[in-house]
């Protein structure tokens, strides 16, 4: 310590120490009982300083090291809910299917078959979102997004696998977008750009098709990634106008849908019967015969193979009469009676209307004649896999958590609203399409019957061109990303080094951009192109999606369920029931949409699984197949140190047996038991004094006496007691030896000392247990609680109606004291109460900016306390510190005096023995003399005795009124009188032979209670930063004295002491 302490001037008996060092953290006045340990244990003021935006905080996370390094300075990010996750999602959610599909849907499974199809689809993604919320809002999100919400939840094996279907599935979805575009371009805008010429019947026309969708394709698709590897930066300038886009087409099929209840659009549709003719071959009339020069229609020709009205025709063509019907009849004209129910067709049937009558029972239909036929075979299954990409995307806000405000609201708001509005959308379009179309023209995929126009088309306002444009552009937009956001997955994944043959993928350009994964991704995304068929390439990355979905919510229920410490969502409004019907409907739909598709999509993950997967043992039976997965797992735990998020109290709780056999504190257990809620590794310990072969029948009777209170507790957990010679040995080897592998406990519990004053015995449970145990602990790394007054904690029978649960966090250790109070609130018992932080700071710190650094650090550890910073200004150190200094100064000397072996005090006797007898032999002495000599010697002994006696330490309850006797000794009046009294003196009389140190660990003791008790009184539980143990062992005696004063007036107070690793993070 600083040796000008004992120089300093005084000016009052206020003793103001400024020696020279009060810029040093290590030696801050207010804080000296901590001083030896701020090398590991920062200031919470120096800490929330080194934070800036919560990056810097050790987190015992390896991927985000890389990124607190960069010096670059970032803009702040000043994104909101409406433009940064919204508005996203809108344009991930509406796509293609949505304009191209929706109406032959609607047409093909009824209103209300289609409604249950939109409703299962749009809950399936709501679930989901939900499940997403809980896992988003639960610490930071960084790129990657489901990608790095399940590795980092379910683990390295089940992320890489779904990451890589999620992968997959948002790369076959950008071949489908482009797909979808091509659709458009070349059946509803540019139908004469096709460069493939079909035979005249609908079989080769469909070839011609499929060829000039892989050439178009290719060549968009070679567009677009050029156009991504130029950079991303155009794709989100051209992404508001593609959104834009979607918006008004939507726009204009609600207008439409109104107007047509007062002027339908005209729209006719030629029908033979009750068959649907293909609008492209009437070049005259919907008729057989035409009062002109030439008689006879070309579709008369079509049926008839002649000109001539005396040919030979088909004879459904005969028996029956060609009519127009309205194709769009209106909102106003009941049509939707019609569209109810469903209409599934077999590849090759005509479309039919069903209330139109056919007067002749004829042979199917040829393919070589002019109707409209279906072009594949429909069912219910397989409109939901063709729906269901339609509803995919709402993973778009969780992938930008990085550029939000304030994420942990903006992804859940703005994810829920978006897939609400989208399901609105999708609801109200499949009722107003029922409404206000005829079923033919909506089983018409292409739109053959209303010359070639987009159905969805001919009902929007003011043209139908509205839509196709504005269909278009939003197709190519979300193609394009698509194609941006598959690669990045990729090199997230990649960059994971989880699969080796991967890692070129993770490299990029200079500016991080992933050209090896856009050039891998545009190839898989051609294969898609390859398969031609937005129908075929739908249901595969409906399998994709639906997987990532599902294992999404398996990873919310599994946290929830598991309760792990760092599981503190934000987002409150999940359960764990929800995330399993979600995933039970993501299963199901993946075996109704396809069931072979399903089993393909499990076999690639299982197999990216088992890849990942280090080496694997199951046993040898189905007998040992418990134990084989115990013991799996418990190498699966050695393989290294628990993450930050996965670390949770694993405790040893230490008891004391009094000489009947019973726990002198049960509600220690009762405390653990709260502090657990049933969950993870419980070990409960004793040491009985004595020899292990003589002391072995009355361990077991400690041990039975520890598993009876146990199951009265209802801690699950095990019991453990250790015979020793000293209970401090029994202490330390049970530190040592408690646990198994990977589940060794990594939090000590125990007692506080009570009669630690009375004890003279230096081998005293009660004496050392404490101060041994703390010692013990940092060197195994573990976190030690010691709960003061355990007899006034609750009983689990007696849960808090109110109050608050006061943190006092004076130095950061790893974040225990804020994991704790968390862990005690999930207990019924304290459940209802509240928690407030307190921090402390001094004179150079601002306590206004530290506040709201304090709040902001707390919002992202997603725990809602009330805040407060509590200002500790340099003041002068009391006469109260000096005398009770003084006082434990005079009981460390008796303790030591006392401490004196049986062999120190032989070679005392033997030392005095000798110079009696050299005083004997030299006749200094007289005979007559010894007898006085005895006896002054004795009560000089006498008198020592007495005065130890007297020096020795009051009790604890008379503190508070030595406290006052003090205080109000030193009045203004004698401060005067001191100083003419003693005006040569640099220190009170009586104090200045004392260890300075002690004074100024005294000081801050003393301090630190006033403020703590000045705050806390009234609080249910305070936690309190435990001081360490001396590093100079002579100093070992104060400890318990610093302690004392330091929780004095308080009624429950609980020590902490980190192990000195993280414990929270505020990642995901």
């Amino acid at each position: 310590m600083d040796q000008g302490d004992g120089n300093s001037k005084i000016s009052s008996v206020y003793i103001n120490n400024t020696h020279g060092v009060d810029d040093d953290d290590f030696y801050d006045r207010n804080l000296a009982l901590f001083e030896e340990e701020m090398d590991t244990r920062p200031k919470v003021s120096s800490l929330l300083s080194r934070l800036a935006n919560y990056t810097n905080l050790t987190q015992g996370a390896k991927e985000h090291e890389e990124a607190e390094n960069i010096g670059e300075k970032k803009k702040s990010p000043q994104m909101g809910t409406f433009m940064g996750v919204y508005l996203p999602c809108l344009q991930n959610i509406f796509g293609v299917i949505l304009f191209l599909r929706l109406t032959w849907v609607v047409g093909t499974a009824g209103v209300l078959q289609a409604l249950c199809i939109v409703f299962i689809c749009c809950c399936c993604t709501m679930l989901t979102a939900i499940s997403m919320s809980a896992i988003a809002t639960n610490g930071v999100v960084p790129a990657g997004g489901s990608y790095f919400m399940i590795s980092r939840s379910l683990g390295p094996e089940f992320g890489g696998a779904v990451g890589l279907c999620f992968y997959l599935g948002t790369t076959f979805a950008g071949a489908m977008y482009i797909l979808g575009a091509i659709e458009i371009l070349l059946m509803y805008m540019a139908p004469k750009a096709a460069i493939f010429v079909s035979p005249l019947h609908p079989e080769g026309e469909a070839a011609a098709m499929l060829n000039d969708m892989r050439v178009y394709g290719s060549i968009c698709l070679l567009l677009m990634s050029l156009l991504v590897f130029v950079g991303v930066k155009y794709v989100n300038k051209l992404a508001s106008v593609f959104l834009a886009c979607v918006i008004l087409s939507i726009i204009s099929i609600y207008i439409g849908a109104l107007v047509s209840a007062f002027k339908p659009p005209h729209f006719p549709v030629c029908m033979l019967g009750n068959r649907t003719i293909n609008a492209h071959e009437i070049h005259d009339q919907c008729a057989k015969i035409i009062q002109i020069k030439d008689p006879t229609t070309y579709l008369w020709q079509q049926f008839c193979h002649s000109p001539e009205l005396n040919a030979s025709c088909d004879e459904y063509f005969i028996w029956n009469n060609f009519s127009e019907i309205e194709g769009i009849p209106g909102l106003a004209s009941g049509i939707i009676s019609e569209n109810l129910w469903s209409s599934y067709l077999s590849k090759g049937d005509v479309v039919e209307k069903g209330s139109l009558s056919s007067s002749h029972a004829a042979h199917p239909a040829s393919t070589r004649q002019p109707y409209v036929f279906a072009d594949i075979t429909t069912s219910f299954t397989l409109l939901v896999g063709i729906f269901f990409p339609s509803v995919t995307g709402i993973m778009a806000g969780s992938n930008r958590s990085g550029d939000l405000k304030d994420a942990q609201r903006s992804i859940p708001v703005g994810t829920i609203l978006a897939i609400l509005t989208t399901s609105i959308v999708y609801l109200s379009n499949v009722v107003l399409f029922g409404a206000c179309i005829d079923g033919v023209v909506l089983r018409d995929k292409f739109g053959d019957s209303v010359k070639g126009y987009l159905v969805v088309g001919t009902l929007a306002w003011p043209t139908p061109w509205v839509i196709v444009i504005g269909s278009f552009f939003s197709t190519c937009g979300a193609g394009l990303q698509s194609l941006t956001g598959a690669p990045r997955l990729l090199q997230a994944i990649a960059k994971d080094n989880i699969i080796p043959f991967l890692r070129v993928f993770g490299h990029g350009k200079a500016n991080g951009e992933p050209t090896w994964a856009l050039l891998l991704t545009a190839l898989i995304a051609e294969l898609g192109i390859l398969i031609a068929s937005l129908d075929l390439v739908a249901p595969i990355l409906t399998m994709f999606f639906l997987m990532c979905y599902l294992f999404v919510n398996l990873a919310c229920a599994l946290q929830t369920l598991l309760r792990t410490p760092n599981w503190r969502p934000r987002f409150s409004y999940y359960h764990w029931t929800l995330s399993f019907l979600g995933m039970t409907v993501c299963l199901a739909l993946m075996f109704i949409s396809s069931w072979y598709y399903a089993i393909i999509a499990m076999v690639i993950a299982g197999m990216i699984y088992k890849y990942i997967e280090a080496e694997k043992e199951w046993g040898d039976g189905i007998r040992g197949l418990s134990l084989s997965a115990a013991r799996y797992a418990l190498l699966r735990l050695e393989e290294g140190p628990p993450h930050t998020k996965n670390w949770r109290p694993q405790l040893l709780v230490l008891l004391k047996l009094d000489e009947d056999a019973h726990v002198k504190s049960p509600r220690l257990l009762t405390f653990a038991s709260q502090l657990k809620a049933g969950k993870g590794l419980t070990i409960v310990g004793t040491v009985v004094s004595g020899n292990f072969l003589q002391s072995y029948g009355e361990a077991l009777a400690a041990e039975q006496t520890l598993k009876h209170l146990m199951d009265k507790e209802r801690v699950k957990g095990f019991c453990q007691c250790i015979v020793a010679q000293k209970p401090r040995e029994g202490i330390s080897h049970m530190i040592q030896s408690s646990g198994l592998g990977g589940m060794k406990p990594n939090t000590v519990v125990m007692g506080w000392p009570h009669a630690w004053r009375q004890s003279e015995d230096p081998q005293s449970f009660s004496f050392t247990d404490l101060k041994m145990s703390v010692s013990a602990r940092i060197t195994a790394h573990q976190a030690l609680l010691v709960p003061k007054n355990i007899s006034l904690f609750p009983t689990n029978s007696e849960p808090c109606a109110d109050g608050y649960i006061d943190v006092w966090w004076i130095v950061h250790d790893g974040g225990m004291l804020m994991l704790l109070p968390f862990l005690l609130r999930q207990h019924k018992v304290w459940r209802k109460c509240g928690m407030r932080i307190f921090t402390v700071a001094q004179m150079e710190d601002n306590s206004i900016q530290m506040k709201k650094d304090l709040a902001t650090f707390l919002y992202h550890l997603r725990i809602e306390a009330e805040v407060e910073v509590v200002e500790m200004h340099d003041s002068d150190i009391s006469a109260y510190t000096y005398e009770r200094t003084l006082m434990m100064e005079q009981r460390s000397q008796m303790l030591r005096q006392m401490r004196l072996s049986k062999s120190d005090r032989e070679k005392e006797v033997r030392s005095g023995q000798m110079k009696r007898c050299l005083c004997n032999c030299t006749g200094v002495l007289e005979p007559t003399s010894q007898t006085p000599a005895k006896e002054t010697e004795t009560h000089r002994y006498k008198e020592k005795q007495r005065q130890r006696d007297k020096n020795r330490m009051p009790s604890s309850a008379s503190i508070s009124d030595h406290h006052r006797r003090v205080q109000m000794t030193w009045t203004k009046e004698k401060t005067s009188q001191y100083r003419i009294t003693h005006s040569g003196c640099s220190t009170p009389e009586g104090f200045r032979d004392m260890d300075h140190s002690n004074v100024r660990r005294m000081h801050t003791a003393v301090k630190l209670n006033e403020v703590i008790v000045n705050k806390s009184h009234d609080a249910r539980l305070v936690l309190l930063n435990m001081p360490g143990p001396p590093r100079n062992s002579e100093g070992d005696e104060n400890y318990m004295e610093f302690l004392e004063v330091l929780t004095e007036g308080l009624e429950r107070v609980l020590l902490v002491r980190g192990g000195g690793s993280e414990v929270i993070t505020i990642y995901s």
